[in-house]
């Protein structure tokens, strides 16, 4: 679940720029121990081929990411050893998580180095820290978002009003996405507490299904293979989030790299990211095998493969991408401003798209663009 755009109210009733105070705790809340599960990196995957030499003499790089098929790209690369066979002797240690506060505060503390996070995350920890603290340097998925609703209680768009739609989290990517969609209604709600013309349910995507089958929420506004789920329990996708997007597409996850570690180990960034430009050829070239890939690390992740049913219409809707998509996630702050969840983000910096496109050159590929919010 991505990180809240959320601010804390200061004394003066405004909101603090993007001071979420509360993230060391709620970290340690969300993740129980520490501050996410190690995964089973140290079954190698991939293993060193014989003779490979450390990059930078660098023993390992923290790698972290959700077990979530947004986040298709790390749990293929990680599956697959695509990611190690670029980095030859220095290990790849995989660390995952399922909420972007934590990841971010693992940053932060050098617990990870390099992440596959969502953007209100990374806009949270690059503003929080006054832009001193993360770098994007990456795209990794567009889409996989879908509003689908109970088609007995809603049967077209305007019937939204007036019933109950799940969003991950106060003020998360889709959170913001569905309030700027109302706003655009012309219905109104209240941010903060969800209570207006439609009533806004936080709800953990673990247990959206759930509150669906009780009644308790008449839709959701969901990334997959929640979305997805709730459409195998008689739900109906009324509404894909690419459709209101130019070209259909918005950065729903990207790469963050810590600026202390691209600074010292430029060299390794570039080999993940190589990592991750040739993991998403491959994707695009091997579907079904990567389809399989992400579902076989979703089950060594939760003890359980998703069904047929259920992962089979969730990967059609997502895309992979080496393009962060710079201009959506400027457009997705802005959203969260005008929802009042955001003061007016300086995001100048925001990207350092140098390695990747250095990695695309090397490739073949069209270089990407940060929309001016690259650093100088």
């Amino acid at each position: 679940m991505p990180a809240s755009f959320r601010t804390p109210r200061t004394t003066g009733g405004r909101r603090a720029l993007a001071a979420v105070t509360a993230l060391p705790l709620l970290a340690v809340v969300l993740t129980s121990c520490g501050y996410g599960s190690d995964s089973d990196d140290d079954n190698d995957k991939a293993e060193v081929a014989s003779g490979a030499k450390k990059i930078e003499g660098l023993d390992e790089v923290k790698i972290g990411y959700f077990p979530n098929l947004t986040h298709a790209t790390a749990l293929v690369g990680d599956q697959e050893g695509l990611f190690q066979k670029e980095l030859g002797a220095t290990k790849a240690k995989y660390t995952q998580f399922n909420a972007g506060p934590s990841e971010i505060e693992a940053l932060n503390s050098k617990s990870i180095d390099i992440g596959w996070i969502g953007p209100s995350p990374s806009i949270n920890g690059y503003t929080k820290s006054q832009g001193k603290n993360l770098r994007i340097i990456g795209g990794s998925a567009s889409g996989g978002v879908k509003l689908v609703v109970n088609p007995k209680k809603i049967k077209s768009l305007d019937d939204v009003k007036g019933k109950k739609i799940a969003t991950p989290q106060l003020g998360n990517t889709q959170d913001v996405a569905f309030l700027n969609w109302v706003k655009e209604k012309g219905w109104k709600v209240d941010a903060e507490s969800g209570k207006g013309n439609v009533s806004v349910v936080r709800t953990d995507n673990k247990i959206t299904p759930d509150a669906y089958k009780s009644g308790s929420i008449d839709g959701a506004w969901v990334p997959e293979p929640t979305a997805s789920k709730l459409v195998a329990e008689g739900g109906k996708a009324i509404l894909d989030e690419s459709d209101l997007w130019p070209d259909k597409k918005f950065v729903i996850t990207n790469i963050i790299v810590s600026q202390s570690f691209l600074k010292e180990h430029p060299k390794v960034v570039e080999a993940v990211l190589r990592g991750s430009v040739k993991t998403n050829q491959w994707i695009k070239d091997n579907p079904d095998k990567a389809k399989a890939s992400a579902n076989a690390a979703l089950k060594e992740s939760s003890g359980k493969a998703l069904p047929a049913g259920v992962i089979d219409p969730a990967w059609k809707s997502i895309q992979t991408t080496d393009d962060p998509l710079a201009a959506t996630l400027d457009s997705e702050a802005k959203h969260a401003v005008k929802a009042g969840l955001l003061e007016k983000p300086n995001l100048k910096g925001i990207y350092d798209l140098k390695p990747l496109n250095k990695v695309l050159k090397a490739e073949g590929k069209p270089a990407v663009d940060d929309a001016g919010l690259g650093v100088k």
